[in-house]
């Protein structure tokens, strides 16, 4: 069985929700944080991965 599960990515700054994407919970145990871009904010900001 998979154990890929979805992660909402939200904007460090402006705090909203731009992405979503999945992760593996057995091989990544720490919450994921990337640099993406904010439509809102308008740049590269981190993006850090929030509750459901």
């Amino acid at each position: 069985m998979s154990q890929d599960h979805i992660a909402k990515l939200a904007c460090a700054t402006c705090k909203r929700v731009n992405y979503f994407t999945t992760r593996n919970r057995k091989q990544v145990e720490k919450k994921l944080d990337l640099a993406k871009h904010c439509n809102w904010c308008r740049k590269h900001t981190k993006h850090k991965e929030v509750k459901k």
